[in-house]
């Protein structure tokens, strides 16, 4: 009999934690099973919402609760995680680390010499590591004498060509670190799987753009399995438009505004991560469903919709460059799995570059959703990061 592990794994943002608990063994890379997965939303508003959905009805829930900071959350969670039977057969809990810097790309398991760097990296991403880091002290202290490993995002683009690293400023501060990293690793690992797995190795192995398309959002080229290029840089903020994140932006703006505005850097950073992107321009909702229900009367709306589309194609035309060609394109995410509309906005137009979707195959959300006669293949393939930190956690098991 096999003998069966059960991996917590932890994803944790600036106003969220994602949580799911698997079951793997410890002889075997075959896929983990998923035994549950959950939530806590909207940390730090008036009412947050704390959900769970199981394998079996009975173990579903969604219930309002005050969590008007992380640290509360995270309290909450770790109550829930100490009555719930399941886990207390955990052997080990994965986090999704967005930031580690040059040091730190493989999967690895946490010590106090990792946290001291990640602290140290917290103004690479203030958005993201505090609480990340918040959130393996606060296990530590509870569950002591479980290992915990730490995935990073950046892992996937780590081996970035030198040309798509570097920034345009001065040289001295790439020894600080300073230079472009990408992100949404997690889920390009995952997509390249699925995409070997269900297209064949031959089709991984080609020219392809994955476009994940969420609250957060960006694009990568990847030839041969590697990252290539990517729309974030340096930070998650940077890169093509999104939910409340503004993407790139003229760096005079600062300036501007703190002269005409006395805008501070905190109230910038502010305002980039959690004021801008669609809800920015809409100045209604960072949901795209919210403003596609009112597009056709409220021009703010249509306007934030119409930049997102627009944005995305031109990064897709900007690697189809880098590339020297496209083989494939992936849509994934929450917009990108589920929009088949924004799908449609995103290509239409590009028949001169070999895409053109089968539009009743794209309504339905199916897995290849270009026409036969398009040159390019155009797949939606959903992307399951936690799947992924469970994978990469086996080897510390």
């Amino acid at each position: 009999m096999k003998m069966l592990s059960h991996i917590l794994t932890i994803n944790g943002g600036s106003s969220s934690i994602k949580f799911a608990l698997f079951e793997a063994s410890r002889d075997t890379h075959s896929n983990p099973h998923r035994l549950f997965q959950g939530g806590i939303d909207r940390i730090g508003f008036s009412e947050a919402t704390f959900f769970v959905e199981g394998n079996h009805p009975e173990e579903n829930f969604s219930n309002p609760i005050r969590a008007t900071d992380s640290r509360t959350a995270i309290s909450i969670l770790i109550s829930w995680i100490k009555e719930n039977k399941k886990c207390t057969a955990v052997t080990a809990i994965a986090h999704r680390i967005v930031h580690g810097g040059t040091m730190y790309y493989q999967p690895e398991q946490i010590t106090s010499e990792m946290l001291q760097e990640l602290r140290r990296l917290s103004a690479f991403d203030p958005d993201h590591l505090p609480m990340e880091i918040l959130l393996i002290e606060k296990l530590q202290q509870e569950f002591p004498k479980i290992p915990q490993v730490a995935c990073f995002d950046t892992a996937f683009h780590h081996d970035l060509p030198r040309i798509a690293q570097l920034l345009p400023i001065p040289r001295s501060y790439e020894a600080k670190g300073v230079r472009r990293y990408g992100f949404h690793g997690l889920s390009c690992s995952f997509l390249m799987e699925e995409l070997k797995r269900l297209a064949g190795a031959e089709e991984a192995q080609k020219k392809v753009v994955l476009a994940h398309l969420g609250n957060g959002a960006s694009l990568t080229a990847v030839h041969h399995g590697k990252s290539i290029d990517t729309s974030m840089g340096f930070s998650p903020t940077s890169g093509i438009m999104m939910g409340t994140r503004s993407g790139d932006l003229d760096p005079e703006l600062l300036s501007f505004l703190a002269q005409t505005e006395q805008m501070t850097s905190e109230q910038f950073q502010e305002m980039v991560n959690k004021k801008s992107g669609l809800l920015g321009v809409s100045e209604t909702s960072s949901d795209l469903r919210d403003l596609l229900a009112i597009e056709k009367k409220d021009v703010r709306a249509a306007e934030a919709i119409e930049l997102f589309c627009y944005q995305i194609k031109k990064q897709i035309g900007a690697f189809i460059a880098a590339l020297h060609g496209l083989d494939s394109l992936i849509f994934s995410g929450g917009i990108g799995e589920n929009a088949p509309l924004i799908r449609h906005r995103i290509c239409d137009g590009l028949t001169f570059l070999g895409i053109e979707l089968d539009e009743e195959k794209n309504q339905k959300n199916e897995f290849l959703i270009s026409s036969e006669k398009a040159h390019v293949k155009v797949y939606v393939i959903p992307t399951d990061e936690e799947l992924m930190l469970a994978k990469s956690t086996i080897p510390f098991l």
